[in-house]
């Protein structure tokens, strides 16, 4: 029987002062030079060097637990995260200090990328219950959501709040530019992360409806001659302003909350880049805590037993 919940996520700074610390974490082990981490950095301090990926986690958290005790199921819903307190360590001692024993793991990614992100968020997790001993809680993690109606809904009504301020013809006429972000070429060909992504985009576009839409990637790293996932939203916005397009949506479907992905490369960089193209660009928010997409967790989490 599940008896508790650990909501993993990637975690961000809170202060100036911990945007360093904090790139250092997650590009441990990876060769990325000083000039690179001070140009992220600088994406952090743009938004007075924090991060608001942690406080709508935890409101995520609240709302499944919320969703959870409505359903009969009074049980704790505990954030850890991979690059950033709370880690995932604390928070399965916070489990066991409830007397946890068997929680049901929500990674926060809809879409499996493997080594790249999914089985890092597990790889964390197991490394955690190791040091932690025989008495940490065994974690069972809930089954892919990606194509959830829940999941999909959210998505659609967040999509037609963007798209609420278009005149019918707008409307009608508007490209998706359904983004995630990018990985490299060989790590998508070993996982389903590709074309879980697509899975989505069809169906929000079918809930939306809207028949013109795109997948595009950002946020890619790593170096220039190393293929990855493509193509990258800003040369797509240049390409349909070329084509003619007016009207663009850009919706973060591989995001889940406000990352500073979504902040920074999609309303500073190819916002601006919309602009230089004579684009009218809007951007839908991610999911967060919409009631449908935490029905959608609560649900994948009631199926496990």
């Amino acid at each position: 029987m599940i008896d508790g919940v650990l909501l993993v996520s990637f975690g961000g700074p809170e202060r100036p002062e911990d945007v360093i610390p904090f790139l250092e974490h997650v590009l441990r082990g990876v060769s990325v030079s000083r000039e690179r981490i001070e140009e992220v950095a600088s994406h952090y301090h743009h938004f007075g060097g924090r991060s608001p990926i942690n406080q709508h986690t935890f409101a995520q958290a609240r709302a499944l637990a919320e969703a959870l005790r409505v359903d009969g199921r009074d049980v704790p819903v505990v954030v850890g995260n991979r690059h950033a307190p709370p880690f995932v360590a604390e928070a399965l001692h916070a489990l066991s200090a409830r007397g946890v024993k068997r929680a049901a793991g929500v990674v926060m990614a809809a879409h499996r990328s493997g080594a790249a992100s999914y089985d890092k968020y597990v790889r964390a997790v197991q490394d955690a219950r190791d040091l932690a001993g025989p008495g940490a809680p065994e974690v069972v993690y809930i089954e892919p959501f990606h194509t959830h109606p829940g999941f999909i809904d959210a998505l659609a009504d967040r999509m037609k709040e963007a798209a609420a301020s278009l005149d019918p013809d707008q409307q009608r006429n508007a490209l998706i530019l359904f983004t995630a972000h990018s990985i490299p070429q060989a790590m998508a060909d070993a996982s389903p992360y590709e074309a879980e992504i697509t899975e989505s985009c069809r169906a929000a576009a079918a809930r939306f409806p809207h028949a013109r839409w795109r997948l595009v990637y950002q946020s890619r790293s790593g170096r220039p001659e190393d293929p990855w996932l493509g193509p990258d939203v800003c040369d797509a916005l240049r390409e349909e302003a070329a084509r003619g397009t007016r009207d663009v949506l850009a919706v973060p479907i591989g995001f889940l909350s406000d990352h500073m992905e979504v902040l920074y490369d999609l309303d500073v960089q190819a916002a601006g880049v919309a602009r230089e193209a004579g684009l009218h660009f809007l951007r839908a928010r991610t999911v967060l805590d919409h009631p449908r997409f935490i029905r959608a967790l609560a649900d994948a989490v009631l199926a496990l037993r």
